[in-house]
């Protein structure tokens, strides 16, 4: 077994962590179903932004009970909830069905800011992710090696944010209430998962072949 075979067994745990820690399939699912219920009840009740914010809150009541039934922490129960609750204010308060999507993308464009600028600072958020998962606490940030992966790395989960902002403010901008619906749902699991299979082969390409794993920082 060659050395690089070796260290990408290693690593290999670092990323179902990582997948693990973002929830997977089923918390992708949980954050897609209160959009497309909302759209739903919109357009079932004659474009009420009214009967639609309440379709989504309904919907979102029911995933929090499963979620807490599974085992999710109450506290993100509680959280994914408020998200849910906040989102349907907002068409509520403007009149403007699209606006249940405007969190989204202040979400978004957050995410995107605070990502760049955890590379910038030599904090990337995905070594910070990584670490916590596998107990390393900051032992990673002295791994030179491990330091520069996690930095190029983290420049796809920048992206992610990115194209979902190109693709959901101009639909937002010109009131498509049901594209956004639909965009949203395409660019959260698929997009997910895209990700993270990008991110983890830029990480392993921007490791030394003679590296010994994510699980194995090189402290001095």
């Amino acid at each position: 077994m060659t050395e690089r075979s070796t260290a990408e067994q290693a690593a290999n745990p670092g990323e179902e962590s990582l997948a693990s820690l973002l929830g997977g399939r089923r918390a992708a699912i949980d954050a897609t179903l209160p959009p497309v219920a909302f759209v739903a009840g919109w357009l079932a009740f004659g474009d009420s932004v009214l009967l639609g914010a309440i379709s989504a809150v309904l919907v979102g009541a029911v995933l929090a009970v499963v979620r807490q039934r599974r085992g999710d922490k109450p506290r993100a129960v509680l959280l994914g909830m408020l998200g849910v609750v906040l989102a349907a204010l907002v068409p509520l308060y403007t009149g403007r069905a699209s606006d249940f999507f405007l969190l989204q993308l202040i979400a978004n464009a957050g995410s995107a800011l605070a990502w760049a600028v955890s590379i910038v600072i030599r904090w990337p958020l995905l070594g910070v992710v990584v670490g916590t998962a596998l107990g390393q606490r900051t032992r990673w940030r002295k791994d030179p090696a491990l330091l520069r992966a996690y930095s190029l790395a983290s420049w796809s989960w920048v992206m992610q944010y990115v194209i979902r902002l190109a693709v959901f403010i101009p639909l937002w901008w010109i009131d498509a209430t049901v594209a956004l619906g639909t965009t949203r749902a395409a660019l959260t699991y698929p997009l997910v998962a895209l990700n993270l299979a990008v991110s983890w082969w830029i990480f392993r390409k921007a490791l030394p072949a003679d590296h010994p794993g994510i699980r194995h920082p090189r402290v001095p």
